[in-house]
Protein backbone atom coordinates (compact mmCIF):
# COMPACT_ATOMS: atom_id res chain seq x y z
CA UNK A 1 0.00 0.00 0.00
CA UNK A 2 1.37 3.34 -0.97
CA UNK A 3 0.79 6.51 0.96
CA UNK A 4 -0.68 9.69 -0.46
CA UNK A 5 0.89 13.12 -0.30
CA UNK A 6 0.29 16.63 -1.66
CA UNK A 7 2.84 18.64 -3.57
CA UNK A 8 3.25 22.32 -2.73
CA UNK A 9 2.91 23.56 -6.34
CA UNK A 10 -0.19 21.63 -7.36
CA UNK A 11 -3.32 20.25 -5.88
CA UNK A 12 -2.96 16.87 -7.55
CA UNK A 13 -2.41 13.78 -5.52
CA UNK A 14 1.03 12.18 -5.97
CA UNK A 15 1.74 8.54 -5.04
CA UNK A 16 5.11 8.14 -3.37
CA UNK A 17 6.92 5.98 -0.84
CA UNK A 18 8.19 9.05 1.00
CA UNK A 19 5.61 9.15 3.77
CA UNK A 20 7.18 11.96 5.83
CA UNK A 21 8.34 14.07 2.86
CA UNK A 22 11.98 13.75 3.71
CA UNK A 23 13.08 14.26 0.10
CA UNK A 24 11.39 17.68 -0.03
CA UNK A 25 13.45 19.00 2.91
CA UNK A 26 16.01 21.49 1.64
CA UNK A 27 19.60 21.45 2.77
CA UNK A 28 20.41 24.06 5.41
CA UNK A 29 21.75 27.34 4.13
CA UNK A 30 25.22 28.52 4.91
CA UNK A 31 23.82 31.34 6.98
CA UNK A 32 21.72 30.63 10.01
CA UNK A 33 18.10 31.35 9.28
CA UNK A 34 15.88 33.20 11.66
CA UNK A 35 13.48 30.94 13.46
CA UNK A 36 9.95 32.15 13.88
CA UNK A 37 8.20 30.87 16.96
CA UNK A 38 4.92 29.21 16.04
CA UNK A 39 2.04 28.76 18.39
CA UNK A 40 1.65 25.38 20.12
CA UNK A 41 -1.07 23.26 18.67
CA UNK A 42 -4.15 23.02 20.78
CA UNK A 43 -6.11 19.96 21.70
CA UNK A 44 -7.79 19.94 18.36
CA UNK A 45 -4.40 19.30 16.60
CA UNK A 46 -3.55 16.08 18.53
CA UNK A 47 -3.23 13.07 16.25
CA UNK A 48 -4.20 9.68 17.68
CA UNK A 49 -2.08 7.85 15.11
CA UNK A 50 0.96 9.99 14.28
CA UNK A 51 3.30 9.16 11.47
CA UNK A 52 6.26 7.15 12.90
CA UNK A 53 9.23 5.31 11.45
CA UNK A 54 8.61 1.68 10.73
CA UNK A 55 12.22 0.88 11.73
CA UNK A 56 14.51 2.52 14.22
CA UNK A 57 17.56 3.79 12.24
CA UNK A 58 19.58 4.27 15.46
CA UNK A 59 18.72 0.74 16.68
CA UNK A 60 17.92 1.98 20.16
CA UNK A 61 17.31 -0.65 22.81
CA UNK A 62 15.31 1.63 25.05
CA UNK A 63 13.10 4.67 24.71
CA UNK A 64 14.75 7.85 25.89
CA UNK A 65 12.70 11.02 25.88
CA UNK A 66 13.19 14.52 27.09
CA UNK A 67 10.70 16.42 29.20
CA UNK A 68 10.09 18.86 26.33
CA UNK A 69 9.31 16.14 23.75
CA UNK A 70 5.68 16.05 22.52
CA UNK A 71 6.03 13.23 19.99
CA UNK A 72 7.66 9.82 19.87
CA UNK A 73 9.12 8.92 16.48
CA UNK A 74 9.59 5.22 17.33
CA UNK A 75 7.01 2.52 17.89
CA UNK A 76 7.31 1.10 21.40
CA UNK A 77 7.37 -2.67 21.62
CA UNK A 78 4.92 -4.61 23.70
CA UNK A 79 7.68 -5.87 26.02
CA UNK A 80 8.77 -2.32 26.79
CA UNK A 81 5.26 -1.19 27.45
CA UNK A 82 4.54 -4.11 29.80
CA UNK A 83 7.92 -3.95 31.64
CA UNK A 84 7.78 -3.15 35.38
CA UNK A 85 8.35 0.34 36.53
CA UNK A 86 12.09 1.02 37.00
CA UNK A 87 13.12 3.05 40.00
CA UNK A 88 13.29 2.95 43.81
CA UNK A 89 10.21 2.26 45.81
CA UNK A 90 8.84 4.86 48.07
CA UNK A 91 10.60 4.31 51.41
CA UNK A 92 7.99 6.40 53.17
CA UNK A 93 5.13 4.21 52.10
CA UNK A 94 3.61 1.28 53.90
CA UNK A 95 5.94 -1.28 55.52
CA UNK A 96 7.16 -4.04 53.21
CA UNK A 97 8.19 -6.53 55.99
CA UNK A 98 6.32 -7.70 58.99
CA UNK A 99 9.39 -7.33 61.21
CA UNK A 100 10.67 -4.13 59.65
CA UNK A 101 12.26 -1.91 62.30
CA UNK A 102 14.20 0.58 60.19
CA UNK A 103 13.51 2.72 57.15
CA UNK A 104 15.33 0.30 54.79
CA UNK A 105 14.42 -3.04 56.34
CA UNK A 106 15.15 -5.18 59.38
CA UNK A 107 18.30 -4.71 61.52
CA UNK A 108 19.50 -6.78 64.51
CA UNK A 109 22.39 -6.21 66.86
CA UNK A 110 24.75 -9.18 67.02
CA UNK A 111 28.28 -9.54 68.41
CA UNK A 112 30.81 -12.32 67.85
CA UNK A 113 34.57 -12.80 68.14
CA UNK A 114 36.89 -12.48 65.17
CA UNK A 115 37.65 -16.20 65.33
CA UNK A 116 33.93 -17.12 65.21
CA UNK A 117 33.32 -14.77 62.28
CA UNK A 118 36.25 -16.19 60.27
CA UNK A 119 35.13 -19.74 61.05
CA UNK A 120 31.60 -19.12 59.77
CA UNK A 121 32.95 -17.24 56.76
CA UNK A 122 35.28 -20.10 55.77
CA UNK A 123 32.54 -22.67 56.41
CA UNK A 124 30.16 -20.83 54.08
CA UNK A 125 32.90 -20.30 51.46
CA UNK A 126 34.17 -23.91 51.44
CA UNK A 127 31.26 -26.07 52.57
CA UNK A 128 28.41 -23.90 51.33
CA UNK A 129 26.55 -23.23 54.56
CA UNK A 130 26.88 -21.27 57.77
CA UNK A 131 24.93 -20.59 60.94
CA UNK A 132 22.34 -17.82 60.84
CA UNK A 133 23.35 -15.14 63.36
CA UNK A 134 19.79 -13.77 63.57
CA UNK A 135 18.01 -13.67 66.93
CA UNK A 136 14.61 -13.97 65.29
CA UNK A 137 13.08 -17.34 66.30
CA UNK A 138 11.24 -17.55 62.99
CA UNK A 139 14.45 -17.14 60.97
CA UNK A 140 16.07 -20.28 59.43
CA UNK A 141 18.85 -21.90 61.41
CA UNK A 142 21.17 -22.44 58.45
CA UNK A 143 22.03 -20.11 55.60
CA UNK A 144 23.00 -21.90 52.42
CA UNK A 145 22.77 -25.59 51.60
CA UNK A 146 20.84 -27.38 54.32
CA UNK A 147 21.63 -30.78 52.74
CA UNK A 148 25.40 -30.27 53.05
CA UNK A 149 24.96 -29.07 56.60
CA UNK A 150 23.01 -32.20 57.52
CA UNK A 151 25.65 -34.40 55.87
CA UNK A 152 28.42 -32.84 57.96
CA UNK A 153 26.40 -32.79 61.16
CA UNK A 154 26.03 -28.99 61.08
CA UNK A 155 29.74 -28.72 62.04
CA UNK A 156 32.01 -25.83 61.13
CA UNK A 157 35.20 -26.15 59.10
CA UNK A 158 37.51 -26.27 62.11
CA UNK A 159 35.49 -29.00 63.83
CA UNK A 160 35.73 -31.39 60.88
CA UNK A 161 38.58 -33.88 60.75
CA UNK A 162 39.41 -36.54 58.19
CA UNK A 163 38.28 -40.05 58.97
CA UNK A 164 41.09 -42.25 60.27
CA UNK A 165 39.86 -45.21 58.28
CA UNK A 166 39.70 -43.15 55.10
CA UNK A 167 43.17 -41.75 55.72
CA UNK A 168 44.54 -45.23 56.20
CA UNK A 169 42.92 -46.51 53.01
CA UNK A 170 44.15 -43.57 50.97
CA UNK A 171 47.63 -43.96 52.44
CA UNK A 172 47.77 -47.60 51.40
CA UNK A 173 46.61 -46.69 47.88
CA UNK A 174 49.34 -44.09 47.59
CA UNK A 175 52.10 -46.31 48.98
CA UNK A 176 51.24 -48.92 46.36
CA UNK A 177 51.89 -46.50 43.49
CA UNK A 178 55.67 -46.15 43.88
CA UNK A 179 56.37 -48.38 40.87
CA UNK A 180 59.39 -50.43 39.92
CA UNK A 181 62.87 -49.00 40.46
CA UNK A 182 64.17 -50.61 37.27
CA UNK A 183 61.52 -48.97 35.07
CA UNK A 184 62.40 -45.39 34.13
CA UNK A 185 59.50 -44.40 31.85
CA UNK A 186 56.15 -45.78 30.85
CA UNK A 187 53.71 -47.95 32.74
CA UNK A 188 54.92 -49.07 36.13
CA UNK A 189 57.79 -46.51 36.22
CA UNK A 190 59.22 -45.64 39.60
CA UNK A 191 57.77 -42.44 41.03
CA UNK A 192 58.77 -42.85 44.70
CA UNK A 193 57.24 -40.44 47.18
CA UNK A 194 55.82 -38.35 44.32
CA UNK A 195 53.28 -41.02 43.37
CA UNK A 196 49.75 -39.75 42.92
CA UNK A 197 46.42 -41.12 44.03
CA UNK A 198 44.61 -43.88 42.18
CA UNK A 199 41.81 -41.45 41.25
CA UNK A 200 42.54 -37.97 39.96
CA UNK A 201 41.70 -35.30 42.45
CA UNK A 202 41.33 -37.79 45.28
CA UNK A 203 42.25 -36.56 48.68
CA UNK A 204 41.33 -36.78 52.29
CA UNK A 205 37.60 -36.00 52.46
CA UNK A 206 36.15 -33.85 55.15
CA UNK A 207 33.79 -35.64 57.50
CA UNK A 208 32.89 -36.07 61.14
CA UNK A 209 35.38 -37.74 63.46
CA UNK A 210 34.65 -41.47 63.91
CA UNK A 211 33.99 -42.72 67.37
CA UNK A 212 36.56 -45.55 67.25
CA UNK A 213 40.23 -44.71 67.83
CA UNK A 214 42.82 -46.38 65.65
CA UNK A 215 45.71 -46.91 68.07
CA UNK A 216 47.79 -48.91 65.58
CA UNK A 217 47.78 -46.04 63.07
CA UNK A 218 48.87 -43.61 65.80
CA UNK A 219 51.75 -45.88 66.77
CA UNK A 220 52.93 -46.16 63.16
CA UNK A 221 52.85 -42.38 62.68
CA UNK A 222 54.73 -41.84 65.95
CA UNK A 223 57.44 -44.31 64.90
CA UNK A 224 57.86 -42.64 61.50
CA UNK A 225 58.12 -39.18 63.10
CA UNK A 226 60.71 -40.44 65.61
CA UNK A 227 62.74 -42.04 62.82
CA UNK A 228 62.77 -38.79 60.82
CA UNK A 229 63.78 -36.81 63.91
CA UNK A 230 66.65 -39.16 64.73
CA UNK A 231 67.85 -39.09 61.14
CA UNK A 232 67.97 -35.29 61.04
CA UNK A 233 69.64 -34.99 64.43
CA UNK A 234 73.25 -33.78 64.36
CA UNK A 235 75.78 -36.27 65.66
CA UNK A 236 77.26 -35.34 68.99
CA UNK A 237 80.98 -35.28 69.65
CA UNK A 238 82.33 -38.59 70.86
CA UNK A 239 85.60 -38.89 72.71
CA UNK A 240 88.19 -40.75 70.64
CA UNK A 241 87.24 -39.26 67.27
CA UNK A 242 89.37 -36.12 67.66
CA UNK A 243 92.23 -35.59 65.24
CA UNK A 244 94.92 -33.00 64.57
CA UNK A 245 97.10 -32.13 61.58
CA UNK A 246 100.68 -30.83 61.75
CA UNK A 247 101.36 -28.40 58.89
CA UNK A 248 105.16 -28.10 59.15
CA UNK A 249 107.86 -30.12 57.45
CA UNK A 250 109.41 -31.43 60.65
CA UNK A 251 108.14 -31.49 64.21
CA UNK A 252 111.66 -30.80 65.60
CA UNK A 253 114.61 -28.70 64.47
CA UNK A 254 118.24 -29.76 64.23
CA UNK A 255 118.57 -29.52 68.01
CA UNK A 256 115.48 -31.62 68.66
CA UNK A 257 113.35 -28.67 69.80
CA UNK A 258 109.65 -28.45 68.93
CA UNK A 259 107.58 -25.33 68.40
CA UNK A 260 106.93 -25.28 72.14
CA UNK A 261 110.39 -23.80 72.72
CA UNK A 262 110.49 -19.99 72.38
CA UNK A 263 112.60 -18.76 69.42
CA UNK A 264 115.26 -16.94 71.46
CA UNK A 265 117.56 -16.71 68.43
CA UNK A 266 114.97 -14.60 66.60
CA UNK A 267 113.49 -12.81 69.62
CA UNK A 268 116.00 -12.81 72.51
CA UNK A 269 113.84 -10.44 74.55
CA UNK A 270 111.38 -13.27 75.20
CA UNK A 271 113.51 -14.32 78.16
CA UNK A 272 112.87 -11.02 79.92
CA UNK A 273 110.08 -10.34 82.36
CA UNK A 274 106.77 -9.33 80.83
CA UNK A 275 105.77 -5.67 81.27
CA UNK A 276 109.27 -4.40 82.11
CA UNK A 277 109.51 -2.32 78.93
CA UNK A 278 107.41 0.65 77.91
CA UNK A 279 104.78 -0.01 75.26
CA UNK A 280 103.30 2.17 72.52
CA UNK A 281 100.14 2.21 70.47
CA UNK A 282 100.35 0.23 67.19
CA UNK A 283 99.82 1.97 63.85
CA UNK A 284 100.57 -0.36 60.91
CA UNK A 285 99.48 -3.90 60.01
CA UNK A 286 102.54 -6.07 59.33
CA UNK A 287 101.08 -9.57 58.97
CA UNK A 288 97.81 -11.39 58.29
CA UNK A 289 97.11 -15.00 59.20
CA UNK A 290 94.80 -16.88 56.84
CA UNK A 291 93.26 -20.31 57.33
CA UNK A 292 89.87 -20.24 59.05
CA UNK A 293 86.82 -20.56 56.82
CA UNK A 294 84.42 -18.82 59.21
CA UNK A 295 84.55 -16.14 61.88
CA UNK A 296 87.21 -16.23 64.60
CA UNK A 297 85.54 -16.16 68.02
CA UNK A 298 88.51 -16.25 70.42
CA UNK A 299 92.33 -15.98 70.43
CA UNK A 300 94.85 -16.68 73.21
CA UNK A 301 98.62 -16.12 73.35
CA UNK A 302 101.04 -18.67 74.77
CA UNK A 303 101.53 -17.95 78.51
CA UNK A 304 104.77 -16.22 79.42
CA UNK A 305 106.42 -15.76 76.04
CA UNK A 306 103.54 -15.23 73.61
CA UNK A 307 105.44 -16.88 70.74
CA UNK A 308 102.42 -19.03 69.84
CA UNK A 309 98.85 -18.02 69.13
CA UNK A 310 95.77 -20.20 69.60
CA UNK A 311 92.54 -19.34 67.74
CA UNK A 312 89.07 -20.86 67.95
CA UNK A 313 86.65 -20.38 65.10
CA UNK A 314 83.06 -20.84 64.05
CA UNK A 315 84.25 -23.45 61.56
CA UNK A 316 84.62 -25.87 64.56
CA UNK A 317 88.43 -25.90 64.25
CA UNK A 318 91.21 -24.70 66.54
CA UNK A 319 94.49 -23.57 65.00
CA UNK A 320 97.93 -22.94 66.50
CA UNK A 321 99.97 -20.20 64.81
CA UNK A 322 103.61 -19.10 64.87
CA UNK A 323 104.12 -15.41 65.75
CA UNK A 324 107.83 -14.56 65.51
CA UNK A 325 109.28 -16.69 62.71
CA UNK A 326 107.33 -17.28 59.49
CA UNK A 327 103.81 -16.70 60.83
CA UNK A 328 102.49 -20.03 59.56
CA UNK A 329 99.81 -22.32 60.90
CA UNK A 330 101.57 -25.01 62.89
CA UNK A 331 98.72 -27.37 63.82
CA UNK A 332 94.96 -27.72 63.38
CA UNK A 333 92.88 -29.41 66.09
CA UNK A 334 89.61 -31.00 64.97
CA UNK A 335 87.22 -32.49 67.49
CA UNK A 336 84.25 -30.18 67.94
CA UNK A 337 81.17 -30.58 65.76
CA UNK A 338 79.89 -27.07 66.31
CA UNK A 339 81.41 -23.61 66.71
CA UNK A 340 84.19 -23.17 69.26
CA UNK A 341 83.21 -20.74 72.04
CA UNK A 342 86.33 -20.41 74.22
CA UNK A 343 89.88 -21.74 74.67
CA UNK A 344 92.38 -21.33 77.52
CA UNK A 345 96.00 -22.39 78.14
CA UNK A 346 97.34 -24.04 81.25
CA UNK A 347 100.10 -22.23 83.17
CA UNK A 348 102.91 -23.96 81.27
CA UNK A 349 101.07 -23.91 77.94
CA UNK A 350 101.54 -27.64 77.33
CA UNK A 351 97.81 -28.24 77.54
CA UNK A 352 94.77 -26.22 76.72
CA UNK A 353 91.03 -26.52 77.19
CA UNK A 354 88.37 -25.80 74.57
CA UNK A 355 84.59 -25.63 74.72
CA UNK A 356 81.99 -25.30 72.01
CA UNK A 357 78.32 -25.23 71.17
CA UNK A 358 78.34 -29.03 70.84
CA UNK A 359 78.18 -29.08 74.69
CA UNK A 360 81.66 -30.58 74.92
CA UNK A 361 84.76 -29.47 76.85
CA UNK A 362 88.00 -31.04 75.67
CA UNK A 363 91.54 -31.17 77.03
CA UNK A 364 94.27 -31.11 74.36
CA UNK A 365 98.02 -31.62 74.28
CA UNK A 366 99.49 -28.53 72.61
CA UNK A 367 102.58 -30.28 71.28
CA UNK A 368 101.25 -33.62 70.02
CA UNK A 369 97.72 -32.49 69.14
CA UNK A 370 96.16 -35.39 71.03
CA UNK A 371 92.83 -34.99 72.81
CA UNK A 372 93.50 -36.21 76.34
CA UNK A 373 90.02 -36.05 77.87
CA UNK A 374 86.49 -34.84 77.18
CA UNK A 375 83.90 -33.53 79.64
CA UNK A 376 80.22 -32.71 79.32
CA UNK A 377 77.18 -32.17 81.52
CA UNK A 378 74.70 -31.76 78.68
CA UNK A 379 74.71 -27.95 78.71
CA UNK A 380 76.46 -25.39 76.52
CA UNK A 381 79.64 -23.95 78.10
CA UNK A 382 80.11 -20.22 77.50
CA UNK A 383 83.53 -19.77 79.15
CA UNK A 384 86.23 -22.03 80.58
CA UNK A 385 89.26 -21.34 82.84
CA UNK A 386 92.09 -23.30 84.46
CA UNK A 387 92.69 -22.61 88.13
CA UNK A 388 95.79 -20.35 88.11
CA UNK A 389 97.57 -22.02 91.06
CA UNK A 390 100.36 -24.42 90.14
CA UNK A 391 99.13 -27.08 92.54
CA UNK A 392 95.58 -26.88 91.14
CA UNK A 393 96.24 -27.32 87.44
CA UNK A 394 93.99 -30.37 87.46
CA UNK A 395 90.95 -28.18 88.22
CA UNK A 396 89.04 -25.98 85.84
CA UNK A 397 85.81 -23.95 86.01
CA UNK A 398 83.24 -23.53 83.25
CA UNK A 399 80.33 -21.09 83.01
CA UNK A 400 77.30 -22.85 81.59
CA UNK A 401 74.11 -21.89 79.82
CA UNK A 402 72.02 -23.32 82.69
CA UNK A 403 73.10 -20.42 85.01
CA UNK A 404 75.69 -22.54 86.85
CA UNK A 405 79.47 -22.51 87.25
CA UNK A 406 80.72 -26.07 87.42
CA UNK A 407 84.08 -27.15 88.83
CA UNK A 408 85.76 -30.22 87.34
CA UNK A 409 88.61 -32.37 88.56
CA UNK A 410 90.38 -33.62 85.44
CA UNK A 411 92.03 -36.50 87.28
CA UNK A 412 88.70 -38.08 88.19
CA UNK A 413 86.61 -36.45 85.40
CA UNK A 414 83.95 -35.60 87.96
CA UNK A 415 82.17 -32.42 88.98
CA UNK A 416 83.50 -31.47 92.41
CA UNK A 417 81.50 -28.28 92.96
CA UNK A 418 78.60 -26.29 91.53
CA UNK A 419 78.07 -22.55 91.99
CA UNK A 420 74.39 -21.88 91.39
CA UNK A 421 73.20 -18.32 92.10
CA UNK A 422 73.00 -16.56 88.73
CA UNK A 423 69.70 -16.02 86.95
CA UNK A 424 71.11 -16.23 83.44
CA UNK A 425 73.88 -17.87 81.40
CA UNK A 426 77.37 -17.23 82.83
CA UNK A 427 79.62 -15.23 80.49
CA UNK A 428 82.98 -14.73 82.27
CA UNK A 429 85.11 -16.17 85.09
CA UNK A 430 88.03 -14.08 86.46
CA UNK A 431 90.31 -15.09 89.36
CA UNK A 432 91.34 -12.36 91.84
CA UNK A 433 92.88 -11.97 95.31
CA UNK A 434 95.80 -14.37 94.72
CA UNK A 435 93.40 -16.86 93.14
CA UNK A 436 91.44 -17.38 96.34
CA UNK A 437 88.35 -15.76 94.87
CA UNK A 438 86.82 -15.36 91.46
CA UNK A 439 84.36 -12.97 89.81
CA UNK A 440 81.59 -14.06 87.45
CA UNK A 441 79.27 -12.06 85.18
CA UNK A 442 76.05 -13.19 83.59
CA UNK A 443 73.24 -12.22 81.26
CA UNK A 444 71.19 -11.38 84.37
CA UNK A 445 73.10 -8.02 84.47
CA UNK A 446 74.83 -8.81 87.75
CA UNK A 447 78.37 -9.46 88.96
CA UNK A 448 78.99 -11.95 91.77
CA UNK A 449 82.10 -12.75 93.80
CA UNK A 450 82.81 -16.22 95.18
CA UNK A 451 85.33 -17.90 97.44
CA UNK A 452 86.93 -20.78 95.60
CA UNK A 453 85.33 -24.15 96.37
CA UNK A 454 82.58 -22.51 98.46
CA UNK A 455 79.26 -22.17 96.58
CA UNK A 456 78.14 -19.07 98.48
CA UNK A 457 78.15 -15.55 97.03
CA UNK A 458 80.31 -13.21 99.09
CA UNK A 459 79.55 -10.11 97.04
CA UNK A 460 76.51 -9.34 94.94
CA UNK A 461 76.79 -6.36 92.58
CA UNK A 462 73.62 -5.18 90.85
CA UNK A 463 72.51 -1.65 90.05
CA UNK A 464 69.43 -0.39 88.22
CA UNK A 465 71.59 1.18 85.53
CA UNK A 466 73.81 -1.88 85.04
CA UNK A 467 73.90 -3.75 81.75
CA UNK A 468 75.16 -7.19 80.83
CA UNK A 469 78.98 -7.48 80.88
CA UNK A 470 80.08 -10.24 78.48
CA UNK A 471 83.85 -9.59 78.74
CA UNK A 472 86.05 -8.93 81.80
CA UNK A 473 89.84 -8.47 81.89
CA UNK A 474 92.20 -8.15 84.87
CA UNK A 475 94.67 -5.23 84.95
CA UNK A 476 98.39 -6.25 84.93
CA UNK A 477 98.67 -4.85 88.47
CA UNK A 478 95.86 -7.26 89.51
CA UNK A 479 94.12 -4.43 91.39
CA UNK A 480 91.41 -3.54 88.90
CA UNK A 481 88.86 -5.29 86.71
CA UNK A 482 87.77 -3.82 83.37
CA UNK A 483 84.26 -4.98 82.38
CA UNK A 484 82.85 -4.36 78.91
CA UNK A 485 79.31 -3.10 79.44
CA UNK A 486 76.58 -3.32 76.84
CA UNK A 487 75.80 0.39 77.20
CA UNK A 488 78.92 1.24 75.13
CA UNK A 489 81.35 1.84 77.97
CA UNK A 490 84.02 0.03 80.01
CA UNK A 491 83.37 -0.02 83.74
CA UNK A 492 86.20 -0.38 86.28
CA UNK A 493 85.83 -2.38 89.53
CA UNK A 494 88.25 -2.92 92.38
CA UNK A 495 89.65 -6.46 92.62
CA UNK A 496 89.84 -6.15 96.41
CA UNK A 497 86.47 -4.83 97.63
CA UNK A 498 84.66 -5.16 94.24
CA UNK A 499 83.42 -1.58 94.29
CA UNK A 500 82.99 0.34 91.07
CA UNK A 501 85.40 3.19 90.42
CA UNK A 502 83.04 5.90 89.20
CA UNK A 503 85.94 8.20 88.32
CA UNK A 504 87.28 5.83 85.68
CA UNK A 505 84.99 5.35 82.73
CA UNK A 506 86.11 4.55 79.19
CA UNK A 507 83.59 5.38 76.47
CA UNK A 508 83.49 6.59 72.88
CA UNK A 509 83.13 3.23 71.13
CA UNK A 510 80.05 1.26 70.01
CA UNK A 511 79.85 -2.38 71.05
CA UNK A 512 76.15 -2.87 71.92
CA UNK A 513 75.21 -6.42 70.98
CA UNK A 514 78.79 -7.75 70.74
CA UNK A 515 81.02 -9.35 73.37
CA UNK A 516 84.13 -7.34 72.45
CA UNK A 517 87.13 -8.26 74.58
CA UNK A 518 88.98 -5.67 76.69
CA UNK A 519 92.79 -5.63 76.64
CA UNK A 520 95.63 -4.06 78.63
CA UNK A 521 99.16 -3.29 77.50
CA UNK A 522 101.79 -5.33 79.42
CA UNK A 523 102.83 -2.26 81.42
CA UNK A 524 99.20 -1.28 82.14
CA UNK A 525 99.57 2.11 80.47
CA UNK A 526 96.94 1.58 77.76
CA UNK A 527 93.50 -0.01 77.75
CA UNK A 528 91.96 -1.11 74.46
CA UNK A 529 88.81 -2.54 72.98
CA UNK A 530 87.35 -3.46 69.62
CA UNK A 531 84.08 -2.01 68.41
CA UNK A 532 81.30 -2.81 65.98
CA UNK A 533 82.68 -0.47 63.29
CA UNK A 534 85.90 -2.46 62.85
CA UNK A 535 88.06 -0.12 64.96
CA UNK A 536 90.43 -0.82 67.83
CA UNK A 537 90.13 2.03 70.33
CA UNK A 538 92.98 2.94 72.72
CA UNK A 539 92.52 4.93 75.95
CA UNK A 540 95.05 6.30 78.40
CA UNK A 541 94.58 4.37 81.67
CA UNK A 542 95.28 7.40 83.86
CA UNK A 543 93.33 10.12 82.08
CA UNK A 544 90.60 8.03 80.45
CA UNK A 545 90.98 9.89 77.15
CA UNK A 546 90.98 8.24 73.74
CA UNK A 547 94.52 8.31 72.34
CA UNK A 548 94.04 6.49 69.08
CA UNK A 549 91.39 4.83 66.95
CA UNK A 550 92.90 2.29 64.57
CA UNK A 551 90.83 1.10 61.61
CA UNK A 552 91.46 -2.64 61.76
CA UNK A 553 88.66 -4.14 59.71
CA UNK A 554 85.40 -3.39 57.92
CA UNK A 555 83.36 -5.33 60.50
CA UNK A 556 83.25 -5.84 64.25
CA UNK A 557 86.47 -6.67 66.13
CA UNK A 558 85.60 -9.32 68.71
CA UNK A 559 88.90 -10.32 70.36
CA UNK A 560 92.48 -9.06 70.52
CA UNK A 561 95.66 -9.74 72.51
CA UNK A 562 98.74 -7.74 73.47
CA UNK A 563 102.02 -9.61 73.00
CA UNK A 564 103.68 -9.58 76.43
CA UNK A 565 107.30 -8.87 75.39
CA UNK A 566 107.03 -6.37 72.54
CA UNK A 567 108.34 -2.86 73.16
CA UNK A 568 106.57 -1.58 70.08
CA UNK A 569 103.25 -2.91 71.34
CA UNK A 570 102.38 -5.54 68.81
CA UNK A 571 98.67 -6.13 68.89
CA UNK A 572 96.72 -9.07 67.57
CA UNK A 573 93.01 -9.02 66.92
CA UNK A 574 90.40 -11.55 65.87
CA UNK A 575 87.50 -10.77 63.57
CA UNK A 576 84.10 -12.46 63.24
CA UNK A 577 84.55 -12.71 59.48
CA UNK A 578 85.96 -15.60 57.45
CA UNK A 579 89.60 -16.32 56.75
CA UNK A 580 91.61 -13.61 58.51
CA UNK A 581 92.74 -12.09 61.73
CA UNK A 582 95.56 -9.61 61.71
CA UNK A 583 98.56 -8.43 63.64
CA UNK A 584 99.36 -4.71 63.76
CA UNK A 585 102.50 -3.06 65.13
CA UNK A 586 103.54 0.49 65.86
CA UNK A 587 105.71 2.09 63.23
Amino acid sequence: MKGLSYASDSDEEVATDDVFGISSIQEPATKRQRLVEQPVAGPSNISAAPNVLSQDPLKQTSLVTRPTDTQMKVNITYEDMMAPVVGPENPFGERRFLNQNTLAGHVEEQSMSEHAFKTQHLTHHILGYSANPSNDPSAPRIIGSVEKAQANGFATIDALKPSRQTKKELKRKRNGKKGDVDVVEGEGAYVGPWGGWEADGAGVPVGPEPAEEDSEDDEEEAKEAAAIKNKAKVKRSVFGQETSIFHGKSLTDYQGRTYMSPPLAVAPHLSQESGAQETYIPKVCVHTWTGHTQGVSVIRTFPGTGHLLLSGSMDTKIKLWDVYQEGNCLRTFMGHHKAVKDVTFSNDGRRFLSCGYDRQMKLWDTETGQCLKAFSNGKIPHCIRFHPDEDKQNIFLAGMSDKKIIQYDMNTAEITQEYDQHLGPVNTITFVDENRRFITTSDDKTMRAWDFDIPVVIKYIAEPDMHSMPAVTLHPSKKWLAAQSMDNQISIYSAENFRQNRKKRFAGHTIAGYACQVGFSPDGKWISSGDSDGNVVFWDWKTGRIKSRLKAHSKVVIAHEWLPHETMAIRIRALPTPFTFDCVVAA
